[in-house]
């Protein structure tokens, strides 16, 4: 008898275990969130990851998405390849995340996505820019792309880059330089084929890695080929120690590069050397529309911080949730399938910080973020402004992604 009732308590302590765990499950919707919080490239992570939770924040207090909580997963990549694809393998398999956001860096992004591809679970990149990050899965190679982006990919910075450098400033010499990193290497591909679309040719292009802090070997080639201005692709401190080796050289032309210029991590370390980077931005931290105005105060009253470490990352980490919530909200279901058909064809606007998105995403376009949105900052005094003042004016405020 006193086994029976032993076994009866066990069995009704693992029933009752069951319905609080699938209590728990049917009320909330996990949503992995997946960068780089240490190390070089952190001020992005966590920028982002600080949106993200202003967002979930925001969403959980008007009562979720379909009367469920948002819940964050979130997870260190350290911006390390390896450790980003396992992470990726725990979210999918032990904490049945239903759709993952983040990812910094190209090279992470292209190691980790294709787990979320095979598990059938959306992806929404907000900050990765590689151009091929969105174009792995395809169709007709493979049945659903579950990959999306509100980020500007560098197809669309590189030729903002050349054409800022070379039509709007008039430099004829370009020299480039960037990291060994696929973010790096891409990128600087990408602006090589840019520049050779207006008929220019770098007059060199020189590599470095990750944790270099002597440039003078590089800046040295670009100073003896004659160049005029440094286009650059890559991380935030080591585009510091580019900006302070031309000043220890007693060498300044001017450095127009992606939108890792903007980061705190080489606003801070180049100082004064700083002054005058030239940036494609798809936000500045600028109070220029309510919705901004909001969200800066918002993030300045929960992070104590009032200049944001990168306020792109943080911007489109926002964004990026209310695209997801939007997307489970109409699919009525946490089905991957379901969500990234509902990406593909999302009926309400959204407005976001960055833009407002009306149908960002469609089967064939998994690209939120047109060419016309971003617009050049500046680096001056140790924070990002507009470069081109005009470019914000009147209805250029909002700029949004023009109708297929």
């Amino acid at each position: 008898m006193k086994t029976s009732v032993t076994t009866l308590l066990a069995a009704g302590l693992l029933a009752t275990t069951a319905l609080i765990t699938g209590s728990f499950a049917a009320d909330t919707i996990k949503i992995g969130v997946s960068g780089p919080f240490t190390g070089g490239s952190s001020s992005m992570g966590v920028s982002m990851r600080d949106g993200v939770k202003l967002a979930i924040e925001e969403i959980n207090k008007a009562g979720g998405v379909n009367g469920m909580k948002l819940v964050a997963v979130e997870r260190d990549d350290e911006a390390k390849n390896e450790l980003g694809v396992q992470i990726a393998q725990e979210l999918i398999n032990k904490e049945h995340v239903v759709a993952t956001v983040g990812f910094i860096n190209t090279g992470v992004s292209l190691a980790s996505e294709r787990f979320y591809e095979e598990a059938e679970i959306p992806v929404m990149n907000n900050v990765s820019t590689g151009s091929v990050i969105t174009k792995q899965f395809n169709p007709p190679d493979f049945e659903a792309n579950y990959i999306f982006r509100n980020a500007a990919n560098d197809t669309i910075q590189s030729s903002m880059i050349a054409e800022e450098a070379v039509k709007r400033l008039g430099f004829k010499k370009p020299a480039i330089l960037a990291d060994s990193t696929n973010y790096g290497q891409l990128g600087k591909t990408d602006l090589t084929n840019a520049l050779a679309k207006m008929g220019v040719t770098p007059v060199a292009a020189e590599k470095f890695n990750i944790g270099d802090t002597d440039m003078t070997a590089q800046l040295l080639k670009a100073k003896e080929a004659g160049a005029d201005c440094i286009l650059t692709y890559a991380i935030g401190p080591e585009l510091a120690q580019i900006a302070n080796g031309m000043a220890k050289l007693g060498w300044k032309v001017p450095m127009v590069g992606s939108w890792t210029l903007s980061m705190s991590s080489f606003i801070d370390t180049a100082g004064v050397n700083g002054n005058g980077a030239i940036m494609p931005e798809t936000f500045i931290q600028l109070p220029n529309t309510p919705k901004r105005k909001a969200f800066i105060e918002a993030y300045q009253k929960a992070t104590g911080l009032d200049r944001m470490p990168s306020p792109v990352s943080a911007a489109q980490g926002y964004d990026s949730i209310y695209l997801l919530a939007a997307a489970i909200k109409q699919a009525g279901s946490t089905e991957g399938p379901k969500i990234r058909a509902a990406l593909e064809n999302l009926g309400e606007k959204v407005e976001g910080v960055v833009t407002v998105y009306d149908h960002p995403f469609s089967a064939a376009d998994h690209e939120a973020i047109s060419s016309n949105i971003p617009v050049f900052g500046i680096v001056k005094d140790g924070r990002v402004v507009p470069a081109h003042p005009e470019d914000l004016d009147g209805d250029k405020v909002i700029r949004v992604k023009p109708k297929a």
